[in-house]
C-alpha cells in the first residue's frame, strides 16, 4: 500500500465492535483502544449479530469473546465466515484457553488477544495489524475481480491457475473459452444496461459449472470468458447447460454462446499459450451457426503455426523477392475470334521452406493482419516495370489489373503512389487497371466512391470485382462510376447446372448494359460456358479455358500471337 493511501486511512477513526458478555471486560478492553479507535459493545452474540449486520458497511473488526449466552462465539465465527459481505470483517478472539486458538482458526479468526488484558501495546498492536491486513486484502480483491461479472480478473486468474497447477500437478485439466456470438449486436439493439445482465447471466453459469467441476473462471475481456476445470468428455451438455440457464435467467432464447476447448492441456505450455489455443479453437467458429464448441487439436496447432511462420516471415518474403507476379490472360469476345485484351495480376509465394505457397493460405491473413497493403504496394511495382519491359520488347502495352484492398482505400497516399508509378514506368493509367471487390464498396459507400472518382479522374479505369458475391444495392451501382463488372467466379461454376444459373448470370449481365460497362467473366474452364457466356453477351474471358495464371516469360507467347493475329 502507497504511503499516500496509509496517511489518508490513518486519519480516518475506525469502528471496533467488542462482545464479552462480562462488562468489566468490555470496559477494560475498550478503555485501551478508544484513545485510536471508535467502540461500540455487545454483551452476547444475538445482539452482536444484530449489530454485525447494521454497522457492516462501516465496522472495521471485531473482539469476540468465545463463551457466551444464547450464541457463542463459536457459532457466530461460523455465521460470519459464510457470509460474503460479513466476512470481510477481521475477528480477534478473545480467549485464556489456548486449545481454543485451532478451532478459532479453522472458523476463520485473524488473531488472538490472551486474557487478562494486561499487556495493553499488544493489544493495540494487534488490533491495528489485523485492520491493516483486511484492509489491505479488500483492496487487493477489488483489483482481483471483474465488478461486473464477479469472476476473476484475467491477470489474477493466470495467476489462481498457475497456484492450482502447483498444488495439483497431476491432475487433467482443460482450458475453455466463451464468447457470446454477435454480442456488439446485443448491446446496439436493447442497450448496454441489457448487454450488463447478459454478462452477469453468463457469469453466474460459470460460477455454476466451476462449483460442480472444481474449477475457476474469469471475464478476460467484453464478452470473453475463460474457464479452468478438471478434464470432462461431455462438453455438449456442459454448453447445453450453461445455454439454457442463460436464456431462462435472461428470457431471450436468441443469445448464443461459441466455445473452444484445449483439453487435458499440456502443463509444460504456459498457462496463456494453453489459453491462447483454447481461444483460437473459439474464434475459428466465428463465421460459423451450426457448430458451437470445437476442440483444439493437433491439426489446429499445425495450422496456428503455420500461419503465425507466414506472418513472421512476410517481410522478409518482400525484401528476397519471394513473392512472384503470375499473369493470367484476358480476351474480348465480342466478335468472331477471341483476342488478347488484358491481363491480370496475381500473387504467388516461392516460400524457402514450404515451396509455392497458394494466395488462399496467406492472402486472407495478411488482410486480417493489415499486411495485405504492403503485398500489394510490392505487386503493384512489380506489375509496372514488367509492362514497361513489354511494351520495351514487343512494341505496345499490354493492359494489366492489379487488386486494391479495402485497407488501400483508406491510404491517403494511393492516388500519388500509382500516378508515381505509372508515371516512372511511362505508362498511360488507362492501361493499370484497378480490380476492387464488391465487398469494399459496401464497408464504406462514401469514401469508396470519393476514392474511385478520383482515380478515375485520373485516368484509371476500375473493374468492380467478385460482383454478385457481396451486398451491393442498385442505388449503390446506379451512383457509382466503375469501367468493368467482373463477375464472381462461383456464378460461372453454378451456370451450367440449371437454369437458375444461367439467369442470374444473364440478370447481372442485363445490369452491366444498364449502366453501359463491359462484363469480364472469371473462372472459365469449358468449351459449354465459353459459348454460353458469348451467348449471353459476356464481353471479356478469363480462367483456364484459354490458360491458367503464368510467369511473365510464358505470358509473352500470348502476346506474340496476338501480335501475328493482327
Amino acid at each position: 500500500m502507497s504511503e499516500s493511501v496509509r496517511n489518508e486511512k490513518d486519519n480516518i477513526r475506525r469502528l471496533v465492535l467488542i462482545v464479552d458478555d462480562e462488562q468489566i471486560n468490555r470496559r477494560l478492553l475498550g478503555r485501551i483502544i478508544e484513545g485510536e479507535y471508535d467502540v461500540i459493545y455487545a454483551e452476547d452474540g444475538e445482539q452482536a449479530l444484530d449489530l454485525i449486520r447494521e454497522r457492516q458497511k462501516t465496522l472495521s473488526i471485531i473482539l469476540l469473546d468465545l463463551i457466551m449466552p444464547k450464541i457463542d462465539g463459536y457459532e457466530l465465527l461460523n455465521i460470519i465466515r459464510d457470509d460474503h459481505e460479513l466476512s470481510r470483517i477481521p475477528v480477534i478472539v478473545l480467549t485464556s484457553e489456548r486449545t481454543a486458538e485451532v478451532k478459532s482458526l479453522q472458523l476463520g479468526a485473524a488473531d488472538f488477544i490472551p486474557k487478562p488484558y494486561d499487556m495493553p501495546e499488544v493489544i493495540l498492536a494487534r488490533v491495528r495489524r489485523s485492520i491493516e491486513l483486511a484492509e489491505d486484502n479488500i483492496m487487493i480483491s477489488a483489483t482481483e475481480t471483474d465488478t461486473l461479472s464477479g469472476l476473476y480478473t484475467k491477470k489474477y486468474f493466470f495467476q489462481h491457475c498457475r497456484r492450482y497447477d502447483r498444488y495439483y500437478p497431476d491432475v487433467p485439466m482443460d482450458a475453455v473459452a466463451f464468447n457470446i456470438n454477435r454480442f456488439h449486436l446485443i448491446n446496439e439493439l436493447n442497450g448496454r444496461s441489457y448487454g450488463d445482465t447478459v454478462i452477469a447471466a453468463v457469469a453466474a453459469q460459470l460460477r455454476r459449472i466451476i462449483s460442480e467441476s472444481e474449477g475457476i473462471a474469469c471475464r478476460c475481456d467484453s464478452d470473453v470468458f475463460l474457464m479452468y476445470i478438471k478434464h470432462c468428455d461431455d462438453y455438449d451438455s456442459i454448453l447445453n447447460s450453461i445455454t439454457s440457464g442463460l436464456n431462462s435467467a435472461v428470457g431471450n432464447s436468441r443469445i448464443h454462446l461459441r466455445m473452444g476447448v484445449y483439453r487435458n492441456c499440456d502443463k509444460s505450455a504456459d498457462v496463456e499459450e494453453r489459453f491462447d489455443r483454447a481461444n483460437f479453437a473459439c474464434n475459428s467458429l466465428r463465421v460459423s451457426y451450426s457448430t458451437s464448441f470445437t476442440i483444439y487439436d493437433d491439426t489446429m496447432r499445425k495450422r496456428a503455426i503455420y500461419a503465425e511462420k507466414l506472418i513472421g516471415d512476410m517481410d522478409a518474403g518482400v525484401a528476397n523477392r519471394q513473392f512472384k507476379v503470375y499473369y493470367q490472360p484476358k480476351y474480348n469476345i465480342t466478335g468472331d475470334e477471341p483476342v488478347l485484351s488484358s491481363a491480370e495480376a496475381l500473387i504467388r509465394w516461392d516460400h524457402p521452406e514450404y515451396g509455392f505457397v497458394h494466395p488462399a493460405s496467406f492472402i486472407p491473413l495478411f488482410e486480417k493482419n493489415g499486411l495485405v497493403h504492403k503485398l500489394d504496394q510490392y505487386v503493384w511495382k512489380e506489375v509496372a516495370v514488367q509492362m514497361r519491359e513489354w511494351r520495351d520488347k514487343f512494341g505496345i502495352t499490354i493492359p494489366v489489373s492489379v487488386n486494391v484492398s479495402r485497407l488501400d482505400i483508406y491510404d491517403p497516399e494511393l492516388e500519388s503512389m500509382l500516378l508515381g508509378l505509372v508515371k516512372e514506368n511511362g505508362l498511360e493509367p488507362y492501361d493499370y487497371i484497378l480490380e476492387i471487390t464488391e465487398s469494399a464498396y459496401t464497408d464504406n459507400s462514401a469514401q469508396m466512391t470519393e476514392t474511385v472518382n478520383k482515380l478515375r479522374e485520373d485516368g484509371f479505369r476500375i473493374e468492380m470485382d467478385d460482383f454478385g458475391s457481396g451486398y451491393s444495392s442498385l442505388n449503390m451501382l446506379g451512383s457509382l462510376y466503375i469501367d468493368a463488372m467482373k463477375l464472381d467466379m462461383l456464378f460461372i461454376q453454378k451456370m451450367c447446372e440449371d437454369a437458375k444459373g444461367m439467369k442470374m448470370i444473364q440478370l447481372m449481365i442485363d445490369i452491366a448494359r444498364f449502366l453501359n460497362i463491359p462484363v469480364v467473366a472469371e473462372g472459365v474452364e469449358t468449351q459449354e460456358q465459353y459459348d454460353l457466356l458469348k451467348k449471353a453477351g459476356c464481353d471479356v474471358i478469363q480462367g483456364y479455358y484459354f490458360s491458367k495464371p503464368v510467369p511473365p516469360e510464358e505470358f509473352e507467347k500470348f502476346i506474340e500471337a496476338m501480335i501475328k493475329q493482327h
